[in-house]
């Protein structure tokens, strides 16, 4: 999607590590976004993403929205959609979002080919959406996920955060300390939504979800349920919607 930052950086070094040719595409992709406003607000920076990828990747390779999608904005007839772990979460407030996400990435295998694909865990239900997809269309790549990068106050790395302000970048920190809140210590799913809630609301973000939910199903979490889960965050800071997970344990009640 462009605006390149630290960690993609992270992603291009990981492959850099592990194979031979790194090749990085960027796009911003129309198809993703259910608000026009939202996509026109995306942040851009060709000149900046060439000069961020130079020495890191062999190529990177920049389509045209018409060489992607020739009939856009018209609807094009072929969409890749990832039933139920699309639909959820980020796929519930912004619909039809994971059937870009799919479709796109799905046409970028077709033309790479046999690969390893890196994708940050910071997008932790993109790369659950893109797993799926790469297992049930028997895509011959490796969908490799990267650790989420953090800027020293522990938020978490993205190209939105150019749109938030000083005061607002210190409220998004909220959502990253509401996961790390909840990865202190066992806890039933429940509690750990209360909390989580509570830690956005303090921070003065906008909640728009928090959840504990399967690693690989995003299914919500019981509270009869325990062992390793996945805790996703969700908020509005400044206009600008922002994400964050984590790993966490549950217990059930009462343990």
């Amino acid at each position: 999607m462009g605006a390149l930052h630290e960690g993609h950086v992270a992603l291009f070094r990981a492959a850099r590590e592990a194979g031979d040719v790194v090749v990085a595409t960027s796009f911003v992709n129309p198809r993703q976004f259910n608000d026009d406003s939202d996509l026109a607000a995306y942040p851009r920076d060709p000149a900046g993403d060439v000069a961020l990828a130079e020495g890191l990747v062999d190529a990177l390779v920049e389509p045209t929205l018409s060489e992607m999608w020739p009939d856009y904005p018209h609807a094009t007839a072929t969409t890749v959609s990832v039933a139920g772990i699309g639909d959820v979460l980020e796929g519930a407030g912004r619909p039809g979002h994971f059937a870009g996400v799919a479709s796109v990435v799905a046409k970028l295998f077709v033309i790479t080919g046999p690969c390893r694909a890196y994708f940050g865990e910071k997008d932790y239900q993109q790369l659950v959406v893109v797993r799926r997809m790469v297992d049930d269309l028997a895509f011959d790549v490796e969908v490799v996920g990267s650790p989420i990068v953090r800027d020293a106050s522990g938020l978490a790395v993205s190209s939105r955060n150019v749109r938030l302000s000083q005061p607002g970048r210190a409220r998004a920190v909220g959502l990253a300390r509401a996961v790390a809140h909840a990865a202190k210590r066992a806890a039933p799913a429940s509690q750990l939504r209360r909390e989580m809630i509570e830690t956005l609301d303090a921070a003065g973000v906008e909640v728009a979800y928090a959840e504990v939910v399967g690693p690989k199903t995003l299914e919500p979490t019981s509270d009869d349920e325990s062992g390793e889960r996945r805790a996703l965050v969700a908020g509005v800071v400044e206009g600008v919607r922002l994400i964050d997970n984590g790993p966490v344990t549950v217990t059930t009640k009462g343990v």
